[in-house]
């Protein structure tokens, strides 16, 4: 098995026999709500959303075992049916065989082509796929055939595309009688469905989708016929793999206008006979999609069936994706610097998919979690951040009063729903994630105002962080918190995150951490939810307070703002007394007397606090969290090694640490005390020993979330339940390994977070092992293979901590910072690392030049030059935002900056 070749610096990317590789898909989509997935062998699905299935809804498993795969067929005169896709029994049994085919994968961001040599047939084949970037909801494919031997080969094409049509609740639930919906229809140019209800979650409603598939040559000539119904295309006894029409060639009788009722559907459309002369090629245009009318099909076929406007389409496509990537890099090591895009294109997909929508992300019913609304913006700042100010300022719109946070995201952007299900649950860690987003946005833009802009809160039953409902309450007052006067009630940006700071402060277990609640980042920890506590994410809120309190003291000193406006009900959360801090019960309490007071409402009344009575307050609550955790859970073993404790079970026992089934170390109570600065640079240094002790593992991609626990741990999360060594049971979990990089380059280990990331990289480059397209994996599993690919939150953290942390390209208030932490076998052979990104509106190719051939730490930046001009900075390497500013807008400008 070879690995996958790069082919440019764009990401294009090449390899031999990709269906050697049983659980593979790919991405193809657009921003209007197609979401397909396709393999070597082009299965995969085809939605708009949970209940708008095109094509047949796939997990992973189905990828190899799924029969219902798009297909085109080509019956060679005098030999048989052959399989342009290899999806035909013969050609199966052939895989592991001297007889295989010889195939090649060619793929691009958004596009995907697969080619197919027979020796047999005399014919090759090469289907290109992808989704138009435009307004039409359509996947389109050209299928080229071509005649490979020295004869002519009279030919017959076939189409044969199987039509789901209808929710992914269908695939069990009503299969058989959700078939009696269709009302199918031939048409000049293909076949349509026409479902007259829906079956689903919402009930029995008239159908407004239309799906179909329609096809042509490549110069635009029409079917000849047409089998439009499952069991008459297939036979009896037949299967897609052996279609008894296809293997026998016989005659589609059925012509366009024809009308079938009642019966699973296919878009089995077949073409004339033809003869392609020796080297000669012939070429197909296939269209599958969704429309509202009969006419959005008629429309996709006089557009789009041609292969002048499909090369023209795929060309303009390709062009759109590379500009929303508008980042890239230039070191050593030109497959990091290629793989890397794919990495920088990930966030992309996430906003396009949600969670789910891609075989392994058979979870969930789509949309993205809280999380990853504040986690992908992360990406945006470095590669699209025109838009991110109103998306931040629709996002603080899903925050409670009490702290928590609507959990169902809806389409639009700033749309929050009230849990259908009423079920009531708190992942704690939700309120520390906005802020660090707000944070970098504001240190890239410089715009402090953005903390004092109003945003209202969500509201829904639950109240109480979590613990009782509102009974008042009901979907018809609206999701808003109102005052007592029934209007909608409005603070600032800055108030929303000190109520989900403040409150968070004081919902304590009775070590005094934060309660875990139903889970912090890792979900597999929702067993816990009485007594458990998470003293890793009690060190981020801590950190996240420190820096509050310094962005206040910039508005103060820089913006002369004197006094902060909140809602009243917030003095209860700022108290000077802060001998309660240590008194677990006391802090319960303040936490009660704040959430009863805004449990229905608010009185609407606003007091002043000066900004230094409240960066105290602030401060006050940071320092001691900080104190806290680093007096009580720091731990050290029989062996020697140390590290901090990160979470107390349901049991109120402390969870790392020796015990009599082993060692216990969680990688994630180690990212946080590090970044938070609540660990110290001798502790730091202590846990980087610990954790490439217990946790390192090259052969699985670096850093496992956690050692073995050795039992089935219910009173802390189902994760245990999990087989050891996948998703959050001590897997490599990208995206806290990729945080741990991060908080160590934040601490000045760079060569410690480079080897975090390096070996995640190095291992997911090795395809023979990781068995994923390039890019970033949610995990790899204890075989070493990458899992759940794409949607993952571990990309944008990739791309920040590459961009900020390793390159050290940085917003300081809006000025531009730079802090690189490049070692030195990054630099290439003219001793160069370069970033291309947009800063301030501006492309900037940012070269770094290390002549002098030092070691991170050894060297600093000595000279800067924009545009060739040399640029004189005192102290800190910066460049002022205005200069940046007045700038060309239309140009890519180059700063060299000389390390020395």
């Amino acid at each position: 098995m070879s690995n996958y070749k790069f082919i440019n610096d764009k990401g294009t990317f090449k390899l031999k026999s990709p269906e050697n590789n049983s659980y593979m898909y790919f991405p193809l989509a657009n921003e209007v709500g197609v979401m397909s997935s396709i393999t070597p062998t082009l299965n995969g699905d085809c939605k708009m959303d949970q209940n708008t299935f095109l094509l047949a809804p796939v997990s992973g498993e189905d990828l190899h075992n799924n029969k219902s795969s798009r297909n085109f067929w080509v019956y060679v005169d005098g030999i048989g049916a052959w399989s342009a896709t290899g999806v035909s029994a013969i050609q199966q049994a052939e895989v592991f065989s001297e007889d295989k085919e010889e195939t090649e994968l060619e793929a691009g961001v958004m596009w995907h082509k697969i080619t197919r040599k027979s020796k047999k047939f005399g014919i090759k084949s090469e289907i290109t796929s992808f989704v138009p970037a435009t307004d039409e909801k359509i996947e389109l494919m050209k299928v080229t055939i071509t005649n490979i031997s020295n004869k002519p080969k009279k030919i017959t094409p076939t189409v044969a595309i199987p039509l789901y049509c209808r929710s992914a609740d269908n695939l069990r639930d009503h299969r058989h009688v959700t078939s009696l919906l269709n009302r199918i229809e031939t048409t000049e140019y293909g076949v349509i469905v026409n479902p007259t209800l829906t079956f689903d979650e919402r009930g029995h409603k008239r159908n407004t989708v239309v799906y179909g598939v329609v096809a042509s040559t490549g110069n635009g000539e029409k079917p000849i016929g047409f089998c439009p119904i499952v069991e008459e295309y297939i036979g009896e006894g037949g299967s897609f793999e052996i279609p008894k029409s296809v293997l026998l060639n016989e005659k589609f009788e059925i012509q366009k206008g024809a009308q079938r009722e009642g019966y699973e559907a296919i878009g089995a459309i077949r073409f004339e006979d033809t003869v392609i002369e020796a080297n000669a090629a012939n070429t197909y245009i296939v269209a599958i999609g969704f429309g509202a009318s009969k006419g959005d099909f008629d429309n996709a076929a006089i557009n789009e069936l041609n292969e002048t406007a499909f090369d023209k389409c795929l060309e303009e496509t390709t062009a759109y994706w590379e500009r929303k990537i508008n980042i890239s890099y230039k070191t050593k090591d030109k497959q990091f610097d290629n793989w890397m895009h794919w990495v920088n294109f990930q966030p992309i997909l996430r906003r396009i998919y949600g969670c789910s929508f891609l075989p392994h992300h058979d979870y969930g019913k789509g949309g993205r979690g809280w999380r990853d609304l504040w986690q992908d913006c992360l990406a945006l700042l470095a590669m699209d951040p025109s838009n991110v100010r109103k998306m931040l300022l629709d996002n603080f719109g899903g925050v409670r009063i009490d702290g928590t946070n609507a959990t169902i995201i809806g389409k639009k952007q700033g749309e929050f729903i009230a849990d259908r299900n009423n079920i009531v649950r708190v992942w704690m860690d939700h309120g520390a994630w906005p802020f660090l987003t707000t944070k970098l946005y504001i240190e890239q833009t410089g715009d402090i105002d953005f903390l004092l802009e109003k945003q209202s809160y969500f509201k829904d039953l639950q109240v109480g962080r979590g613990t009782q409902k509102d009974n008042l309450w009901d979907l018809s007052q609206g999701n808003k918190v109102r005052t007592q006067n029934s209007e909608e009630y409005k603070g600032t940006i800055l108030e929303h995150l000190l109520v989900q700071h403040l409150t968070a402060f004081y919902d304590v277990g009775e070590h005094n951490n934060l309660r875990l609640h139903g889970a912090d980042w890792n979900d597999g920890l929702d067993m816990a939810d009485e007594k458990g506590e998470s003293v890793a994410f009690s060190s981020l809120y801590g950190g996240n307070l420190q820096d509050i309190a310094e962005l206040l003291r910039y508005l103060k000193d820089v913006k002369k703002v004197k006094n902060i406006e909140l809602a009243e009900e917030l003095q209860v959360l700022l108290t000077d007394n802060v001998k309660v801090y240590d008194i677990v019960e006391e802090k319960q309490n303040i936490l009660k007397s704040y959430c009863d007071k805004c449990k229905h409402d608010v009185k609407g009344k606003i007091s002043s606090i000066s900004c230094d009575e409240l960066i105290a307050d602030i401060e006050g609550k940071a320092k001691w969290i900080k104190e806290h955790i680093q007096k009580n859970e720091w731990i050290t073993n029989k062996e020697g090694y140390s590290w901090y404790n990160g979470y107390y079970d349901n049991n109120a026992r402390r969870v790392e640490g020796d015990t009599e089934l082993g060692t216990r170390m969680m990688l994630t109570g180690q990212v946080f005390t590090i970044m938070s600065k609540t660990a110290a640079e001798t502790q730091v240094e202590s846990i980087i020993k610990s954790a490439d002790n217990y946790l390192y593992d090259k052969a699985v991609g670096g850093y496992r979330l956690n050692t073995n626990f050795n039992e089935v741990k219910s009173d802390l999360g189902r994760m245990f339940g999990f087989a050891y060594g996948h998703k959050e049971n001590g897997a490599v979990f990208s995206h806290m390994a990729i945080m741990y990089a991060n908080a160590l380059y934040q601490r000045g280990f760079a060569k410690e977070g480079f080897k975090a990331i390096d070996t995640i990289y190095s291992h997911c480059n090795n395809f023979e092992v990781s068995r994923i397209y390039p890019g970033i994996p949610e995990y790899i599993n204890e075989k070493g293979r990458g899992m759940y690919h794409y949607l993952t939150g571990s990309a944008s953290w990739l791309i920040l901590t590459v961009v900020s942390e390793m390159f050290g390209v940085k917003g300081q208030m809006g000025n531009l910072v730079f802090v690189p932490k490049i070692l030195l076998q990054q630099f290439d052979e003219e001793n160069k690392v370069a970033i291309e990104i947009n800063f301030a509106e501006r492309m900037l190719n940012i070269v770094y030049i290390n002549e002098s051939k030092k070691e991170y730490g050894d060297y600093s930046v000595k000279e800067i030059y924009i545009n060739g001009e040399e640029y004189k900075f005192n102290g800190q390497p910066a460049i002022n935002r205005n200069l940046i500013t007045s700038l060309d807008e239309n140009i890519r400008h180059t700063i060299e900056i000389v390390l020395k």
